[in-house]
């Protein structure tokens, strides 16, 4: 565990593919390991059954620990979740982790440069003050669990009812009546994998259409409103794929009017495929609410069931974890006055300094630039840095014009502040990962607010001027090579090329 006795203490919150990537990279490329991992779950891992990626299998493994040893193109999450509780032994991160504990709080304290935080033990409900000069933040996206709002009653079922996030691995689904309400990327995984035991019965309510794609044909596509032609095609090709694989009187039903991208594609599970069984049917009809026996649709049918199972989506905030800054508000405070979500790079937030936001499929970059901010402060050489206001505010105004052009912006969908079209995106970068991986190469470090760094400040601007040096001497021993060969003197080019070099 963490010791100040050791220097800087670094506190992970979250022991997912964030945390344990950060962990290890704290290690690989630091040698450091005065840091705690503190996880709420009693395990590494887990979730619905039938869940599985639905992006290729390679984008789940570490480039320093390749897997070639992937069962298939796309990976189911038992094969995943071995692989990192593989990754999480072999670089000893137990001796780092605390199971069963979360943070619930950290405060800055500018005086001390470090957070105070709190720390609860979920099983006693005890909690404990600690203290880390750095916090990297790898709670994830797809945490906390979101119910419709519209849809009261859940308390008044007699049955079992449970969100896809918090599946029920204890329940024989066996000759059971299972209503699943939503039919989004986790709905497409359930179904399948519950329905082919055909003594389940197995109803699926829908509100909107879904586009699908079929797993051998995977690819990257543009999500450019002005790309018309690139949409046309999406559009054709997805519409072709439902109607080829989906039973017929539902094709209409089940093919969206939107843009494909504008609601996140599902990579097609088997979801399309598994309609087509006797035990599973598909209903539109809005739902009034939940009763004892079952479901109350909005026409007054009441339709009975034993289970019934949400898989609604996420909320992307991170409602339990309290943190306060160096100007005194809270993080949910200063994402609220920004509209949504904000932060420079999808990593740091101006007014929380040390502090280090991972998410999502760019969690690479992202560890890569919070390694080279963090360097510094572990060497002594600084105490904290925080990202500029005017930095993050000019980041996301392009990252916004961006998304402005975007199909993001046709629909309803998790990638915006509530789910709600009118308002800002906050889930997606706009541009292939190779440009966010250009972005987060190499730190702006006149973007970023240094305490302490005054010293590092030096050391930096005076490596600079040696790799200027280097470069204009590299250049001027070409250059003059080829003047002397035309017989004209060397001493006043190389004065004028030295001349360039800013110190």
């Amino acid at each position: 565990m963490a010791s100040p006795d050791q220097g800087p203490r670094i506190v992970i919150i979250g022991a997912g593919l964030g945390g344990i990537s950060a962990a290890i990279q704290l290690k690989r490329q630091l040698g450091f390991e005065n840091f705690t991992i503190y996880e709420k779950a009693t395990a590494v891992g887990g979730t619905w059954r039938g869940c599985g990626s639905d992006v290729p299998g390679h984008w789940y493994s570490l480039s320093t620990d390749l897997n070639p040893n992937w069962s298939s193109f796309y990976v189911s999450q038992p094969e995943i979740r071995a692989y990192w509780e593989d990754l999480f032994y072999k670089y000893e991160l137990p001796l780092h982790t605390q199971l069963g504990h979360m943070v619930v709080s950290s405060q800055w304290d500018s005086e001390a440069q470090l957070y105070h935080i709190t720390v609860k033990e979920i099983a006693t409900d005890q909690t404990k003050q600690i203290d880390g000069e750095i916090i990297i933040n790898a709670i994830g996206g797809f945490m906390n669990p979101v119910f419709p709002k519209d849809i009261e009653g859940v308390e008044k079922f007699r049955g079992l009812v449970w969100h896809s996030a918090r599946w029920r691995h204890d329940v024989d689904l066996r000759g059971k009546r299972v209503a699943v309400i939503g039919n989004g990327c986790s709905a497409a995984q359930i179904i399948p994998e519950i329905s082919a035991d055909p003594s389940v019965n197995v109803t699926n309510f829908c509100r909107t259409p879904q586009w699908y794609l079929p797993r051998s044909d995977a690819g990257f596509l543009v999500f450019r409103k002005d790309n018309r032609f690139l949409i046309a095609v999406a559009r054709q090709f997805l519409s072709l794929y439902i109607k080829r694989t989906a039973p017929k009187d539902l094709v209409q039903s089940l093919t969206p009017t939107y843009a494909p991208g504008c609601k996140r594609i599902i990579v097609d599970p088997g979801y399309l495929e598994a309609l087509h069984r006797p035990n599973v049917s598909l209903s539109w009809d809005p739902i009034k609410g939940v009763v004892g026996e079952g479901i109350e649709l909005k026409s007054g049918e009441v339709v009975p069931f034993d289970v019934i199972v949400f898989s609604t989506g996420y909320s992307l905030e991170a409602a339990d974890l309290d943190v306060r800054g160096s100007k005194k508000w809270t993080i949910r405070e200063y994402f609220a006055s920004q509209g949504g979500a904000t932060a420079y790079l999808g990593s740091c937030e101006p007014g929380f300094p040390n502090f280090f936001t991972l998410l999502g499929q760019t969690n690479g970059p992202k560890i890569g630039l919070a390694i080279q901010l963090i360097k510094p402060i572990l060497a002594g050489k600084a105490k904290s840095f925080e990202v500029r206001e005017e930095a993050t505010d000019r980041y996301n105004k392009w990252l916004q014009n961006r998304l402005a052009r975007s199909v993001w912006t046709d629909c309803n969908s998790y990638y915006q502040v509530g789910g709600e079209k009118q308002t800002k995106i906050v889930a997606t970068f706009p541009g292939p990962v190779a440009l966010f991986w250009w972005l987060t190469l190499r730190p702006r470090w006149n973007e970023f607010i240094g305490v302490g760094a005054e010293a590092w400040e030096t050391e930096r601007r005076r490596a600079v001027v040696r790799r200027r040096v280097l470069f204009v001497g590299l250049v001027a021993v070409t250059a003059g090579l080829g003047v002397w060969l035309q017989g004209k003197p060397l001493v006043d080019l190389v004065r004028k090329i030295l001349s360039l070099v800013v110190v």
